[in-house]
């Protein structure tokens, strides 16, 4: 029974190296139910709350500013934990691996508890509110998100292919936000949903529902090579130690630095997308004006597939990163200048996403690329309280970001959309101020954030002797840690 129990948990890769089914199954399909269903919570959760349940103005419109602030605080505490839980499970399947197997049940039944929201009483409506976004966000997702982005570091220390892992792994990201968030979502769902919360219930359940058996193929179909190499220093590390390591490393700081900036301008963006199509460029839900800003914005990333990582193993991937953030506040620039203009707008979205491709495909593999000099460095892996450290910036931005975005729309004097005596949707015309507002949040911060990552990406150098330093670690475990 135990060694049936074994194998059912073992994972079917079995391979030294990096095989064809690992790539497809483990890095691109099975991640791609959690993943489309954060995006399109990235995207329309905020819609949810401010059009559906019209939440805009509880609390004097404090509730939507503090709210995500505050969620994102004990978020970033139960990253702190599973960064520490992680870098001390030690199991034959791994250290995260295990993690993404429990996640699969918690993802679906969170997932689905974000959107029954009572109905009549307003207290009970924020309660179940704060308790639901902090059941998925600090723990399910929190879960899954640290252990799924661990796969790639942790799958090989092979550059090569752990640089096509992470291409693979973000088309599954491109595939759900750049194709069905992007394309099907505001052509087809979104003017289907209208503001009616027994279709939004439905349909985000289904979703959620279906991330549970596509989690369980990305577990049985990964594998860490990596963690498999078990070297005799790394056990016994104390987290205090591992947080000296990493924060004194001037890589693994100008890395977080530099995902801090960007995660900043992509929440705003995120967040003032649906606003910004209904409001200033078209029309509310009119299931044209976001499916052409996604569509031309989205083709450089379908071309990105095969330009990227060829573009970076020739110049390096710092250098296409750099280079592309030029071209993405140029285009960030162009739509800025005529908000209103939809051939203008649409010619800055299809420059702006060419510039975005290399940060798209290849961060993961220059985040690898640091923790394995941080272990040359010094003899540590650190790879759980690393991408905790990774996690809480991007949840306590994502958090901040989006109270503050709230607390602008607020401050401006945004109109939430009703239900007419026929069961149809009617918006408002929004002030200018609101359009504004909503255009500096959709285009205008992410041209400055565009020139800053230009900046921080000079000093990000760590591609330079990686093989070298691959090379030594290799020697030192062939010779006991020596």
């Amino acid at each position: 029974m135990k060694l049936l129990e074994q194998k059912f948990f073992d994972s079917r890769v079995k391979s030294d190296k990096v095989t064809a089914g690992e790539k497809w199954l483990g890095y691109l399909i099975g991640p791609a139910g959690a993943l489309l269903l954060n995006a399109v919570l990235a995207t329309y959760l905020n819609v949810y709350y401010t059009d559906v349940l019209n939440l805009t103005g509880v609390w004097g419109g404090l509730f939507l500013m503090i709210f995500p602030i505050v969620s994102k605080i004990i978020d970033a505490v139960t990253n702190v934990v599973m960064g520490y839980v992680i870098d001390r499970t030690k199991t034959k399947q791994g250290k995260a691996r295990p993690w993404l197997l429990l996640s699969a049940p918690l993802v679906a039944i969170t997932g689905v508890l974000l959107f029954i929201v009572p109905t009549g009483n307003e207290t009970v409506q924020v309660i179940w509110i704060m308790i639901s976004y902090n059941l998925f966000y600090s723990l399910a997702y929190t879960i899954y998100n640290m252990s799924h982005n661990l796969m790639v570091p942790l799958s090989t220390r092979n550059t090569t292919d752990r640089g096509n892992l992470s291409v693979f792994n973000q088309i599954a990201t491109i595939m759900m936000s750049g194709i069905l968030v992007a394309l099907v979502f505001p052509m087809v769902i979104m003017p289907m949903l209208g503001v009616d919360k027994s279709k939004w219930i439905f349909t985000m359940s289904l979703l959620s529902i279906l991330a549970f058996p596509l989690i369980l193929l990305e577990y049985y179909f990964t594998k860490e090579r990596v963690t498999e190499e078990a070297v005799e220093e790394d056990n016994g590390i104390s987290f205090k130690e591992q947080l000296k390591v990493i924060f004194t490393d001037k890589y693994m700081l100008i890395i977080y630095a530099y995902f801090l900036i960007y995660t900043i301008g992509t929440s705003f963006k995120n967040l003032g997308l649906v606003y910004f199509c209904n409001y200033v460029l078209g029309t509310y839900n009119d299931g044209i004006t976001q499916t052409l800003v996604s569509v031309l914005g989205g083709i450089p990333m379908g071309i990105g597939i095969f330009a990227v990582w060829p573009l970076a193993k020739k110049f390096g991937k710092r250098n296409v990163t750099l280079a592309g953030f030029i071209l993405y506040a140029i285009g960030g620039l162009i739509c800025w200048v005529a908000p209103t203009n939809m051939v203008i707008v649409l010619v800055g979205q299809f420059i702006k996403n060419i510039g975005g491709l290399p940060c798209a495909y290849v961060f993961m593999a220059l985040f690898a690329d640091v923790l394995d000099h941080i272990e040359w460095k010094s003899r540590l892996r650190c790879d759980g309280i690393a991408m905790s450290v990774y996690n809480i910036i991007a949840v306590a931005s994502v958090g901040i970001c989006t109270g503050i975005f709230n607390m602008m729309l607020a401050a401006a004097g945004y109109v939430a959309p009703s239900l007419n005596e026929a069961g149809e949707t009617v918006a408002v015309v929004q002030s200018a101020s609101v359009q504004s507002t909503i255009t500096f949040a959709f285009v205008g911060l992410e041209v400055i954030t565009a020139i800053v990552l230009v900046i921080i990406l000079v000093f990000l150098n760590v591609e330079k002797e990686i093989d070298k330093k691959q090379a030594e670690i290799q020697a030192r475990r062939e010779n006991g840690g020596k």
